[in-house]
């Protein structure tokens, strides 16, 4: 029986004892209220946190009120609160998915520490698991990215991974337990129900026993990524040491020949913060021989080849940052930030409405090769909406900037004119106008998580 199973998957992995206080993260779909009923058969102490995310109207409400009565019913506290997500993903720049992630999990840990809760119960199932390993499989990944949805990730436990989707609704039919389908999961519009609806059906129909195969290879992967773990954590220490002033060196000439350089050299990186196309080009640098003081950036270090060896340092304050951009560049690397360059009629611009992130600008206005550069004391500038100048300094004090960001504020600079002050700003003497026929778009990439 599931209930019985449940038990015996907490036990088997520690996922959480009857002294912790748990926060059952509850959509209202099947998954969750089942795993509310589990836990609280199970007699655990527990709480219900429920998201309103106002992306489908009366559906979404009717949601909440069946979430909340059902907590109620079972006596056990219930949190609610509401998103505006589409506004949030707007102003960030993130897909909606990708905002109402970040914005539901930022929400969990405040209940944690405003409610005393010790952990947050996710409903994700061993059919979840197998979609997640597609998903990344397609994107394109390394074995990390092959081992599914892990069981604890910090504060946060997936009592359910061991099920499939079908036993948790015969589970909750036969328990008549309430649970309402959200309509989303039944549009192709989303990546993962593509595989959901479209792909594993189909080779469910080759393999029958397709998601315990699955299931089992998963597990498979992991060990083979903690191996590599293991593995990585000795040569970091033949390799890796720590020098004076907050430097980091790595000496890969410690390291046995017999290692995959590549590889090594991405584990390590990766460790620090890199993103893969930044230490592809450190690598492309240190396997050539040459490129001796050539830097490359992650949001807060700058790492240097020299000789053989790789040094990693925090990004000074006051670095000097300064990169030309030709006519044709369509990517450059400049102070921790990446900058990708479109060229486009304007016929194609979609929206004028952008989220700071994106600068759309009249291309041919602009003048050539443009600069990327931190600003100085005394730059200027006309941010859009206003008709005279500001200081780059005033202007960032009414933004509320930290200092330290403050300090690494990067400009985008058009002969003596700065035309974007990155991630916050156009000026508006290069916005798109009536008369504008082509159209420059900037954007300052931005991380994401899986």
């Amino acid at each position: 029986m599931l209930q019985d199973k449940f038990r015996a998957y907490i036990r088997e992995h520690g996922l959480c004892s009857y002294h912790d206080r748990i926060l059952l993260a509850v959509s209202g779909g099947v998954d969750s209220m089942v795993m509310m009923s589990l836990f609280v058969r199970a007699g655990y102490n527990v709480g219900v946190a429920h998201c309103n995310f106002q992306l489908r109207g009366a559906e979404a409400d009717e949601d909440d009120v069946m979430v909340e009565k059902e907590a109620a019913r079972l006596g056990i506290p219930y949190y609610g609160t509401r998103f505006d997500t589409n506004a949030e993903a707007a102003a960030t720049g993130e897909s909606v998915e990708m905002a109402a992630r970040r914005l539901r999990y930022a929400w969990f840990e405040q209940l944690c520490v405003e409610h005393g809760y010790d952990k947050v119960a996710i409903a994700h199932h061993a059919d979840d698991s197998v979609e997640t390993f597609f998903i990344n499989l397609l994107r394109g990944t390394g074995l990390r990215g092959l081992t599914g949805i892990s069981v604890i990730n910090g504060r946060l436990i997936r009592p359910l991974l061991f099920s499939q989707r079908k036993e948790i609704i015969d589970f909750a039919l036969s328990q008549k337990i309430p649970y309402r389908e959200d309509s989303t999961n039944a549009s192709t519009k989303y990546v993962r129900n593509k595989f959901r609806l479209g792909v594993i059906p189909r080779i469910r129909d080759i393999s029958p026993r397709f998601v315990d195969t699955m299931a089992e290879n998963v597990e498979r992967l992991t060990a083979a990524q903690r191996f590599i773990d293991c593995c990585m954590a000795r040569i970091r220490e033949d390799v890796v040491t720590e020098e004076a002033e907050e430097r980091t060196v790595i000496d890969l000439k410690r390291a046995d020949s017999r290692f995959p350089l590549d590889f090594v050299v991405f584990e390590l990186m990766r460790g620090f913060g890199f993103n893969g196309e930044v230490i592809n080009g450190l690598y492309r640098t240190l396997a050539e021989g040459h490129g001796s003081g050539k830097r490359f950036f992650s949001k807060d270090k700058v790492a240097y080849v020299d000789r053989g060896r790789i040094l990693i340092q925090p990004i000074p304050d006051d670095e000097c940052c300064k990169t030309e951009i030709a006519v044709d560049a369509d990517k450059v690397w400049c102070g921790g930030c990446v900058l990708t360059f479109t060229r486009m009629d304007v016929d194609d611009v979609e929206s004028l409405r952008q989220p700071e992130h994106v600068a759309l600008l009249d291309a041919d206005k602009l003048k050539y090769p443009l600069v990327v550069r931190r600003w100085v004391e005394g730059d200027s500038f006309v941010p859009f909406g206003m008709e005279r100048h500001k200081k780059i300094s005033d202007f960032l004090i009414d933004c509320k900037v930290p200092l330290p960001d403050k300090k690494r504020q990067l400009v985008v600079v058009s002969g003596d004119d700065i035309v974007w002050v990155v991630g916050r700003r156009i000026d508006d003497r290069y916005k798109i106008g009536s008369s504008t026929e082509n159209v420059l778009r900037i954007v300052r990439e931005v991380d994401s998580e899986v």
